[in-house]
Formats: C-alpha cells, sequence, structure tokens
C-alpha cells in the first residue's frame, strides 16, 4: 500500500473512530464506491440523499488516507487564478468553474449541518496577499476579474494590511464565503450520515479488479465479490484502478500546527491567510485556538526517508510563521509530511470512464482537493442520473 503521509497528525488528536457493524452484503449495489477519504465520503453523502443503495468499500480503514493530513481551508478560489484559467480553457468554462467552486462551498456548509456530530465547520474569509511586489499587478487583475463576475471580493492595499496584521505585504484580495472545517471530522460526518441512511461500510477490503460487464460491474476484493450497477473510484493520490489519470508528478506538503494560544486578537476576524508565491504558505485557526500552517511543496513521487530533510522544512516553516507574527511566543506540538498530487492543468479529474460506461471517477487532484470533491459529487449525481452537468466536459478524464 502507498504511504501518504507520515509523522504526528493533529486532527486525528480530535476525533475517535469507531467501526461499523457487520452486514450482509446485498446481491446487486446501485453504487459501490472505492475509497473511503474525503472525496468517497461526499459521494456517500450525495448519492444517499439520492436514495441509492451503496457499498463503500475502504482498503485500510476510512477517513485514514489523505484526509487526515488535509489542512482543512475551504475556498472557492484555486490554486489557479479565474483570469489565468479563462486564458487557458475559455471564459465560459473558466466561470462556471469557479461558480461551481462557489457553490460546492454552500454544499459543504450543507454537509456540515446534516453530519450526525460537530465538523468544525466556520465560514471564513481569506486573506490572499502578493508574496512580492512584482505580484500586485496579477493579483489587481484577478481582483477585477473576480469582481466583474459577482465574486465577493475586496482588495486590500498594503496600509490596509497593516491596519488589520502585524505585518505588511504589498497588496491582497479578500474573499469572502470561504470556510475551514475539521477534515477529518466531515469526511468521518458524511460517512456516518450516509451510514444512518442505509449504507454498508466494508472497511479492510482492498479491490484486486473491476470486471465491466453489459449491465453491472464485477469488483473482486480480498473479502470476496460485490456487484453493482455502478462504481465510482475515488482512491485520491494512490494509484488508480484501470485507467492512467492524467497528472503531474506528485508532490510532497509539509505542515505544522502550534500549541492552542490564549490571546489570538493580533489575528484579524480568524482570517484564513495564503500568498501569490509558489509554493506558497497558507494557515489557518483551528477551534482549539492552534494555528495550523503549511506549505513548501516539493515534487516527489513518495514521502521523504530523510528526517534530516523533514526536520529542515519544518524549520523553514515555523521561521516563515514567526516572521509574519514576529511579537509572538509560538510553540509548536505537532508536525507531518503528505503526497498530493496535480492534474496537468490544475484542474480535478471527474466522471465517467472512456471506454467503461458503469465505471466513474472523483479524483480531486490539486490544492483545493475538498472543494474538488464536493463539486465532483454533484457531477456524478447528474451523470449518474442521464442529466447534464456544464462541468462534465472541463473536467472529463479524456480532455
Amino acid at each position: 500500500m502507498m504511504k501518504l503521509h507520515t509523522g504526528s497528525l493533529y486532527w486525528e488528536s480530535t476525533f475517535t473512530t469507531e467501526g461499523f457493524a457487520r452486514v450482509c452484503r446485498q446481491d446487486v449495489y446501485d453504487v459501490a464506491i472505492v475509497g473511503g477519504g474525503m472525496s468517497g465520503a461526499l459521494t456517500s453523502y450525495v448519492l444517499a440523499n439520492e436514495g441509492y443503495s451503496i457499498a463503500l468499500i475502504e482498503q485500510e480503514e476510512v477517513g485514514g488516507g489523505s484526509t487526515s493530513a488535509n489542512t482543512g481551508l475551504l475556498q472557492f478560489s484555486n490554486d489557479i487564478m479565474l483570469h489565468e484559467l479563462i486564458e487557458q480553457i475559455g471564459e465560459k468554462k473558466a466561470v462556471e468553474f469557479y461558480q461551481s467552486c462557489k457553490e460546492a462551498m454552500e454544499n459543504l456548509q450543507d454537509v456540515a449541518k446534516h453530519a450526525p456530530f460537530d465538523v468544525q465547520f466556520h465560514t471564513r474569509k481569506s486573506l490572499y496577499y502578493a508574496s512580492t511586489e512584482e505580484d500586485v499587478a496579477r493579483l489587481r487583475k484577478e481582483f477585477e476579474t473576480l469582481r466583474k463576475y459577482h465574486f465577493p471580493v475586496e482588495f486590500w492595499e498594503s496600509e490596509d494590511i497593516e491596519a488589520h496584521f502585524p505585518f505588511s505585504q504589498p497588496a491582497a484580495i479578500v474573499t469572502a464565503g470561504d470556510a475551514e472545517v475539521n477534515p477529518l471530522r466531515l469526511c468521518m460526518g458524511a460517512i456516518h450520515y450516509a451510514y444512518e441512511k442505509g449504507m454498508d461500510v466494508f472497511e479492510h477490503t482492498e479491490v484486486l479488479e473491476i470486471q465491466n460487464a453489459e449491465e453491472q460491474v464485477l469488483i473482486k476484493t480480498t473479502n470476496g465479490e460485490f456487484q453493482a450497477k455502478s462504481v465510482v473510484v475515488t482512491t485520491g493520490y494512490a494509484p488508480t484502478l484501470d485507467t492512467k489519470i492524467p497528472q503531474k508528478d506528485l508532490k510532497v506538503t509539509y505542515a505544522i500546527a502550534t500549541q492552542p494560544i490564549d490571546d489570538l486578537s493580533f489575528w484579524h476576524e480568524r482570517m484564513m491567510i495564503w500568498e501569490t508565491k509558489r509554493p506558497y504558505l497558507y494557515m489557518r485557526l483551528t477551534d482549539e485556538n492552534r494555528i495550523v500552517a503549511g506549505g513548501l511543496d516539493q515534487d516527489m513521487d513518495s514521502l521523504p526517508r530523510s528526517q534530516k530533510e523533514n526536520e529542515k522544512k519544518f524549520d523553514q516553516l515555523k521561521q516563515e510563521l514567526q516572521e509574519l507574527f514576529p511579537d509572538q511566543k509560538l510553540d509548536f506540538e505537532y508536525e507531518w509530511t503528505a503526497l498530493f498530487g496535480e492534474s496537468t492543468d490544475e484542474l480535478p479529474v471527474i466522471g465517467r470512464h472512456p471506454l467503461e460506461p458503469h465505471i466513474y471517477y472523483l479524483i480531486g487532484l490539486g490544492g483545493n482537493g475538498t472543494v474538488y470533491s464536493m463539486l465532483g459529487a454533484y457531477l456524478l449525481r447528474d451523470e449518474l442520473a442521464g442529466k447534464s452537468n456544464p462541468n462534465e466536459p472541463i473536467l472529463e478524464i479524456d480532455r
């Protein structure tokens, strides 16, 4: 099995996982979902609301892959700016995709509201600052583009930033309607919601083969065979069955969490913060008043073996954070590294297999994976029902 993270994961300290009851499997499920991470969880939530009979099949334990290493920043803005995406795929498609990301934010709030326990979802603004003077023109162009299409944005000059934070940057976009969440609790909340609606959960069940037949699909696993009318593969950054997903090399990212901070008056409106340089630094607060920060991404197809190299990256993250908040004494408690992937056009890969009519994929590649997974779950809902969805041609596997 591919190792997706290493180190001490903060979110695991906030949730105690319980197993799922053993069930007699159905002869044929409407949908089998392969993968019990964030994409599988959100797909199960959406499809359970449509009344499908569902089997969720997970190789290890649900919520145990990349989900626990996610830093839980939810934003409608993406790593690729809207004005750059317009140049790449055209105005109509790019604006449609961004609007769908904004809608996905609202749908994630709906998941949080209906989860059987608190998933620590809070609506927040984001501060997206220019890392250098050279980035200001690009940031201003992005602000004008977002404003043109009625996204909730403000433009802050350096004096505005200085009036609200203990650091100075050349300029920033402030977006409204973003959110932070405990990603592990969100994932488990969505799964428990679908489970309570009748979904069967099969953990420690590795999928060995998927055979597509005329009417349905046969799934061979280490726990026997399953039959379903459709299969949704949501295996994230782990190797994907049956088709090559177009993606760049995998990347490694680094994250840290401080100990709780008594006085957070220096942090304006608990905003989430990120920047224009690549790789970028990003940060947020938690319900326990910890700072979670991450970044320093590297092109690597497996986790670093050298603990010394990891320590160097963690020290660099801590230093960058301390430089933003020079008057704060920051004590650090958690450090972890994780793998993630990006497609060549920085968009997720979602839709029906080009040659296998009953097999679908939801691979939330990129830095905005949870939002992509939510958007993708609704796209797949439409595809399964035979309805058109404007994102279908944008995100299809063989685009």
